[in-house]
């Protein structure tokens, strides 16, 4: 999940590198809501993982 919000992030860069406005914002929308997406889901399986097992 994480590589994808890496990966629009670039495409936004190298699109607003070149001028395209629309598609950089896009790509950068689209990387801010999986970067949250991947945040949530680290925490939740942090706290889930710190979970001592019953004998």
């Amino acid at each position: 999940m994480l590589y994808y919000t890496i990966v629009f992030f670039v495409i936004a860069l190298i699109a607003a590198f070149f001028g395209f406005s629309g598609i950089a914002a896009g790509a950068v929308s689209i990387a801010k809501i999986l970067f949250f997406v991947f945040l949530v889901m680290a925490v939740i399986s942090l706290l889930l993982g710190r979970r001592a097992p019953t004998p």
